[in-house]
């Protein structure tokens, strides 16, 4: 079932076009956004953790572990998100999980049937929304095999960093979600794409 398969929240990026800080701690109709897209995954994992470098103590309000990157020898650069699903995997094996999903920690109008669909789709597989000029993946929400931790913690090592190009390198397939209002992978960048979300919630 899903519903047995540990889910992390990717919260490790620099958010630079947001002004610096954890975006995920800014507030959206009164809570941080990391709240809401924890609500969105809650129904759909047994368990959940956040991932995310620093001192954890600023996560403390929403009540999840706090997992730093784990990174492979000469990795001393930033690894991106490819470095959260590989922490990730290590806490999912350590749950005795055969597979983890990952999201984005921005994205606060997340499918309620993620998990359904990206399994249905393969034991390893990664999310693309529905466009008119086809499908747009979102590789950052996906679910993982914990047996390509060797595999994943080498390609960092050998400085890869695009985590679309490898998950599809390495067989991944693609959970295509129907297009919908609000864009379930719609992405709080900047100061504008808040604003635009708090219309969407009020709307």
């Amino acid at each position: 079932m899903a519903d047995d398969w540990p889910g992390v929240i990717l919260a490790g990026g620099q958010s630079r076009r947001m002004g610096g800080g954890d975006k995920g701690l800014l507030l959206l109709a009164g809570r941080p956004v990391l709240a809401h897209v924890r609500d969105r995954l809650a129904g759909q994992c047994r368990r959940l953790a956040l991932n995310a470098n620093g001192d954890p103590a600023r996560f403390a309000g929403l009540g999840l572990p706090v997992l730093p990157d784990v990174l492979p020898a000469g990795v001393e650069d930033s690894p991106g998100p490819l470095g959260g699903v590989l922490a990730a995997m290590d806490w999912a094996a350590g749950l005795g999980a055969t597979e983890v999903v990952t999201v984005a920690s921005d994205t606060p109008f997340l499918p309620l049937d993620l998990v359904a669909r990206l399994a249905a789709a393969g034991p390893f597989a990664v999310a693309a929304g529905a466009t008119e000029a086809g499908p747009r993946l979102h590789p950052v929400c996906g679910l993982w095999p914990v047996a390509l931790r060797p595999a994943l913690a080498a390609a960092l090592a050998a400085g890869e960093r695009r985590i679309g190009q490898w998950a599809q390198a390495r067989g991944a397939a693609v959970a295509v979600f129907p297009a919908a209002v609000p864009d379930p992978f719609l992405n709080l960048n900047t100061p504008q794409d808040l604003t635009a979300a708090e219309a969407l919630l009020r709307g």
